[in-house]
């Protein structure tokens, strides 16, 4: 399992596990309710069935008080341990109680006169921790819906028994959605990965065609200027490994690697009568050599992936001192992407084959290096080069193009994840 699939791993199972923390009470208490919510209301209509097996649903004739009680004595030894019957005015008109209605009534609280128009119950505990609900009916009679006819209320102490069974069932439904939550996570994990893999492996195509793009730009520019275009290969590798000596990460770290490469995209529209010219370009020549430059900002200006290159290409013969051109930026005013290709430029420049000359040494390259520190090159990019200027020329020394070109994809494929 690779670390993206351990990481993704973690989050889901953190994610259910969290869902099911938070839904399980909820589902426990949700549940709880509606069982104590079906206890009662199946309480109130059973108290009404009995109400008006009794006749005492309409509690306003001369035999009312007799209904009452004889309702008020069935429904205190079977469905509550207290019945009390009230007549539509509230006048209490029956009251029954088991023996254990009789010890518990006392820590009941006391209430106002029933005026109320919907039936209600309510829950609470008596001293010893058990359970007891009141309910709260009114009585209609058959003929007027609207009209209240009486009260009924009543009392019950829940058995325990009763009351272990509610919260099993309360705990049985809040396992099911907690193990429903940690199911999901399971069934998402998998999902999660295809997706990824496709989005990774559609990624990397995008990434290889913008690279392969790259390539052939650099190559293109290469051609024009009687190049083999290793150059650039080696450069934008030498800029990498200084780019790494500073810390530099993701997208700081991608511009660079294409601005180096694509440094002198420019030249394309240089004419070839400069471009190749032999000999030393006179003063108008320098002029349009110079142009290169802004051509090169208008080709990568626009172009999404193509425009973390600008900062190069628009900067890459800035001096340090202020005495390089277009802009004539100096110190920290200069890209440091830029202030870094300098450096690698100079170096290769130097210390590579060229059809016009032989490779430098190293001493004589560092030695140049060392000279324009602080006037071309950025002070703090040479401190960061100098421990591996060494084995970069060692490397490069040993490298044919293909040897770059393998050297470069490798950081490519490094800072580019793919």
């Amino acid at each position: 399992m690779n670390s993206f699939n351990k990481r993704t791993a973690v989050r889901i199972a953190v994610v259910s596990a969290l869902l099911a923390a938070l839904a399980s009470p909820v589902a426990w208490f949700v549940t709880y309710k509606r069982a104590e919510d079906g206890t009662v209301w199946l309480a109130i209509d059973e108290s009404r069935r009995l109400l008006h097996h009794f006749g005492a649903i309409d509690l306003t004739g001369l035999d009312a008080g007799d209904s009452a009680r004889k309702a008020a004595d069935v429904l205190a030894g079977g469905l509550f341990d207290i019945a009390e019957i009230y007549d539509q005015e509230g006048l209490k008109l029956a009251h029954a109680m088991t023996e254990e209605g009789k010890a518990v009534e006392e820590q009941l609280p006391s209430h106002a006169r029933p005026i109320y128009r919907a039936g209600f119950h309510e829950s609470f505990r008596l001293e010893d921790k058990r359970w007891a609900l009141r309910v709260f009916v009114p009585l209609r009679g058959a003929a007027d819906a609207d009209r209240i006819t009486g009260y009924f209320e009543g009392v019950r102490v829940v058995p325990p028994w009763l009351r272990e069974q509610l919260r099993a069932d309360a705990l049985s439904g809040a396992l099911m959605v907690g193990f429903a939550s940690l199911l999901c996570g399971s069934a998402i994990y998998p999902v999660v990965l295809i997706l990824s893999a496709d989005n990774e492996r559609k990624a990397r195509e995008i990434l290889d065609s913008h690279l392969s793009m790259m390539e052939a730009l650099g190559r293109a520019v290469a051609m024009r200027d009687s190049d083999t275009g290793a150059h650039n290969f080696r450069v934008a590798w030498i800029a990498a490994r200084i780019g790494e000596r500073l810390d530099l990460a993701g997208r700081a770290m991608q511009s660079l690697i294409v601005g180096s490469f694509l440094h002198d995209v420019g030249k394309i529209s240089i004419p070839d009568a400069i471009l190749l010219k032999p000999g030393k370009l006179d003063a108008e020549e320098s002029k349009i050599m110079h142009t290169h430059v802004a051509h090169g900002e208008e080709i990568v200006s626009g172009i999404g992936w193509l425009e973390d290159a600008n900062a190069i290409v628009a900067a890459h013969h800035e001096k340090w001192d202020g005495s390089g051109y277009p802009r004539k930026l100096a110190g920290d005013e200069i890209p440091l992407s830029a202030r870094i290709f300098s450096v690698a430029d100079v170096f290769d420049a130097l210390s590579s084959k060229r059809p016009y000359k032989e490779p430098m040494s190293f001493e004589a390259t560092m030695s140049i290096l060392e000279a324009d520190t602080g006037s071309h090159f950025d002070p703090q990019v040479m401190t960061a080069f100098r421990p591996i200027a060494r084995e970069v020329f060692n490397c490069l020394g040993r490298c044919n193009e293909e040897d770059v070109r393998r050297l470069l994809e490798e950081r490519v494929r490094f800072h580019f994840g793919v």
